[in-house]
């Protein structure tokens, strides 16, 4: 099982829209939505975010995306009635991007509390821990001395750098204890990724610092190397 996310949206549409892209990134992975009022006008809804909560009990735990302060007020109060509130962890994330980096997270395996973590991640640098899972590179694309560690990988898949791939790498460096970047931008920001718009060919130079430096270069340099899974 993997963990579930909960989707808090002033409108129903909203809601809809960003589970249905997040599920393009993880198919897998349970994205319950709680959009609009009961009455479909535009507001929130306690009566939907307990019903997306108890559809996600049972599992390996449930993180909550909000848009708007009241519906984090809605979500909290959610957590009052929930069966099991220790295993549901709100996320200070914005809504579009954390929904996307927190689903390849939990696609990828990560607990609960790595899930949030990839989430708010989006909002800076990571600081936290708890590895994605692990692709070899091959021998030699990885140097470094102590602490830090670098790779050079060159975009195989058709496509380069868009939305998927971008979200696949923010979403596993969000889990890592260390400090990367990819060509100069945040490695753990699916945006800043995505504004590198590196295509078929060109070449990602990956510099890591931190206890699971080593780790992120690998992690990064086996997405590349397996073309992220795309043609």
């Amino acid at each position: 099982m993997t963990v579930s996310i909960v989707v808090v949206s002033h409108s129903e549409n909203i809601a809809d829209g960003a589970a249905e892209l997040a599920a393009q990134m993880a198919p897998d992975v349970l994205v319950l939505t709680a959009g609009g009022t009961a009455d479909g006008r535009i507001g929130t809804s306690l009566e939907k975010v307990l019903a997306a909560l108890d559809h996600a009990a049972g599992g390996d735990g449930t993180v909550i995306l909000t848009d708007l302060g009241s519906a984090v007020m809605t979500a909290e109060s959610a957590l009052e009635f929930a069966e099991d509130p220790a295993g549901v962890l709100l996320a200070d994330a914005p809504l579009v991007e954390g929904l996307v980096a927190a689903s390849v997270a939990a696609q990828g395996g990560a607990d609960v509390q790595a899930v949030k973590r990839a989430a708010e991640a989006v909002r800076g640098p990571s600081q936290n821990s708890g590895p994605p899972p692990q692709r070899e590179v091959s021998e030699g694309s990885v140097t470094g001395q102590g602490p830090d560690f670098t790779g050079d990988f060159e975009l195989i898949n058709q496509a380069g750098m868009h939305a998927r791939p971008a979200a696949k790498i923010a979403g596993g460096l969000s889990a890592l204890d260390a400090e990367v970047t990819v060509n100069g931008v945040d490695g753990a920001s699916m945006t800043a990724l995505m504004t590198l718009a590196a295509g078929k060919g060109s070449v990602l130079h990956v510099e890591a610092r931190g206890v699971d430096a080593e780790r992120a270069v690998n992690y990064v340099g086996g997405l590349v190397q397996a073309g992220f899974g795309e043609p």
